[in-house]
């Protein structure tokens, strides 16, 4: 189990294993799902994220994916106390999105657990805090990509800027970066299907791992993602996980 586990966490090197990412995105202290990133449509699958965290943990799953949306669009600390009781708790590997947008916060989530923090807004807006980042703690720092019509979507995806996800993920490719988290928003929690042509464009523009988001509704789009982007790190999955129309065993079978 260990050496799987150091397969896993080893980042920066194409793996044999595509990792499933279950998602957990927190809105006042509850598991919900959004619909194309709305945060008026949320869905709460579970009240005690705690709870629904060790359940994945249960079901074989490697990773876990964690954001934190109202730290993302209002920059709340609601959430901090669950979030930090599931890295004292987890036994597995954890990366957090969501509100973190200086170096200072980077530091406190690094020291106190989790693998690998992501960084949405902030990439966009200061790109050398990034690369301060990625220098200061190496292979702890991805960077989330969410994207509309292949513009970059920024703060909790409320906002649209002009500049493209492919020029984006670019001006990262000597950085550091351990992972690029591609969300298409408008597949987001609508359960038809991943963005797989913005997908195999995006592993055709960079050299860092990407992880899939967004979309994902059966085991046959994980296998169509396996087949048409075999050099995927891993595919976040959230809806489709909760309303049981994906099993986690069957998931991790698929792509490994």
């Amino acid at each position: 189990m260990i050496d799987l586990l150091q397969g896993y966490m080893n980042h920066n090197k194409w793996s044999l294993y595509m990792i499933l990412y279950p998602a957990l995105d927190l809105k006042n202290g509850n598991c919900v799902r959004l619909l194309q990133g709305k945060i008026n449509k949320e869905t709460i699958f579970n009240k005690d994220p705690l709870i629904q965290a060790k359940s994945f943990v249960n079901q074989g799953c490697q990773w876990l994916h964690i954001v934190d949306l109202d730290g993302a669009i209002s920059q709340s600390l609601v959430n901090q106390k669950i979030i930090k009781k599931m890295i004292k708790d987890i036994p597995i590997p954890i990366q957090l999105g969501g509100g973190i947008r200086n170096l200072k916060t980077i530091e406190n989530w690094i020291s106190i657990g989790v693998e690998r923090v992501i960084l949405g807004t902030i990439a966009l807006r200061d790109p050398q805090l990034v690369k301060e980042a990625c220098k200061n703690y190496p292979n702890k720092v991805a960077i989330g990509i969410d994207a509309k019509n292949s513009n970059v979507m920024i703060e909790g995806w409320v906002k649209k800027s002009n500049i493209s996800v492919f020029d984006l993920a670019k001006s990262f490719e000597d950085v550091g970066v351990s992972a690029i988290i591609y969300t298409d928003i408008t597949k987001d929690g609508m359960m038809l299907g991943p963005d797989i042509n913005g997908t195999k464009k995006l592993l055709e523009c960079v050299s860092i791992p990407i992880i899939a988001s967004g979309g994902v509704s059966s085991i046959c789009d994980l296998r169509k993602l396996k087949k048409e982007c075999p050099k995927l790190n891993g595919i976040v999955c959230g809806r489709a996980l909760y309303d049981k129309k994906i099993k986690v065993n069957e998931a991790i079978r698929v792509l490994n």
